[in-house]
């Protein structure tokens, strides 16, 4: 009887393995319908009484066409903007002033940006107020820009998806 036993244990093992793997598979496949991304935080808030929400879709950023040229600093340097925003997909946008809000908004781009596997490309603090900027590049181009400003309950969100060449994106950011 006992040899009987043993004989059973290990027939059930190979079941036993494969339910572990596909359980495996499962959680994997779950975590992954639930990652953030701008546009499912964009949706989570964008319905909220203390939300202001814009989207922007790539038809809008293909209708614009060649825009003029705009002065974009003190200086009164003028770049052109066009390849850039020719490249966007969308762009994602929400501020709340409600600090319950702001914290939860927060949290959920802190969490988009740490799986989304984002670089910070700056920070900046000033008086309480806090501003990152973050990118994600795929060889020659910026996938993914985002940007989140922090000071006091107001939390702001702005997200550009889209294929950026780097090179205009380094140029429109020089001088």
């Amino acid at each position: 009887a006992p040899e009987v036993h043993r004989q059973n244990e290990q027939i059930n093992q190979p079941n036993t393995m494969k339910k572990i793997i596909i359980l495996a598979a499962a959680l994997l496949l779950s975590v992954s319908a639930f990652a953030q991304n701008a546009m499912g935080i964009y949706n989570k808030y964008s319905d909220h009484n203390d939300v202001s929400a814009v989207y922007i879709s790539s038809a809008m950023f293909r209708m614009m066409g060649r825009i003029p040229d705009l002065d974009i600093d003190a200086n009164g340097t003028r770049k052109d903007l066009s390849p850039i925003i020719k490249s966007l997909k969308g762009m994602y946008m929400i501020s709340s002033e409600n600090a319950r809000t702001s914290e939860d908004i927060r949290k959920d781009v802190d969490r988009y940006v740490r799986d989304g596997h984002f670089e910070m490309m700056m920070e900046v603090k000033d008086h309480g107020e806090i501003v990152r900027i973050f990118t994600v590049t795929k060889g020659e181009y910026v996938t993914s820009f985002t940007i989140l400003a922090n000071e006091g309950p107001e939390c702001t969100f702005i997200s550009f998806e889209g294929q950026i060449l780097a090179e205009d994106l380094e140029r429109m950011l020089a001088d």
